[in-house]
């Protein structure tokens, strides 16, 4: 049986969020917890993020080939920027919702800055210092691990329904992450090292293609990685703030 793939695949973390400015604030300030009054589903893009999520929409409509398909988390923010995206791009269809590609659920560690987690959760912060956060799992929330599963699962939907289609996807840092673990058949190390190496920057790209390698397989290939030009075109400010919640680790 042939393997099927998209044409080509963008994953574009959302644009800043006002939950992201709440964070840093947080974190500056050395509060336990983040100040939202919302849940995190309906955080919207900031001022600075609607401007992020225009510059790269105008990127994408600029390509001489450009996306046809986008899919997008539930998550407002995603949202937000996925529907900006389309306004520019005019693809054949409006952002599908895909509720798999939502942020990673914390629990009870949920709007929790990193001393947020040590102060009021100590047996978390030790559990996750011991496990990683690759299999920690917080009460009522996921360990990158069920992320990958739910993932795993998306990426055979996108196989069956978008094969030979140019496809984006909206989401957050964890799902690039995620994906990038799964699509490259990385370990633990691996996607982890990644990860400590710098945060994924708001309306960043990151952009495969599909060959066949020696065996004739076609496998997908990283064309590019946490990539800002789109905004630095643009004079747009590039911002790589932890998505929220934020959580030791």
């Amino acid at each position: 049986m042939a393997q099927r793939w998209p044409a080509h695949l963008w994953i574009v973390r959302h644009g800043e969020s006002a939950g992201n400015v709440a964070a840093a604030a947080a974190d500056e300030a050395g509060h336990p917890r983040i100040k939202l009054d919302i849940r995190d589903a309906d955080v919207p893009l900031s001022n600075l993020g609607v401007e992020q999520a225009e510059a790269v929409a105008r990127w994408f409509a600029n390509l001489d080939r450009g996306p046809e398909i986008i899919l997008a988390s539930p998550f407002l923010r995603a949202r937000e920027t996925a529907r900006l995206i389309a306004e520019h791009s005019n693809p054949a269809e409006s952002p599908f919702i895909d509720e798999r590609l939502r942020e990673r659920e914390f629990g009870i560690l949920d709007r929790l800055t990193r001393r947020g987690v040590e102060q009021l959760h100590p047996d978390q912060a030790a559990a996750l210092s011991a496990l990683g956060k690759f299999y920690h799992r917080p009460p009522g929330g996921e360990s990158w691990v069920d992320v990958i599963l739910r993932l795993r699962a998306f990426v055979d939907t996108i196989s069956l329904h978008h094969a030979g289609d140019r496809v984006v996807i909206v989401a957050h840092q964890v799902v690039v992450l995620c994906l990038r673990y799964i699509l490259e058949s990385f370990d633990e190390a691996t996607i982890l090292g990644i990860d400590r190496a710098g945060d994924i920057a708001n309306c960043s790209v990151t952009e495969y293609d599909f060959v066949p390698d020696d065996r004739g397989r076609v496998r997908p290939r990283l064309l590019t990685y946490n990539f800002v030009q789109p905004l630095d075109v643009a004079a747009t400010p590039v911002t790589t703030a932890p998505d929220v919640p934020v959580a030791a680790g």
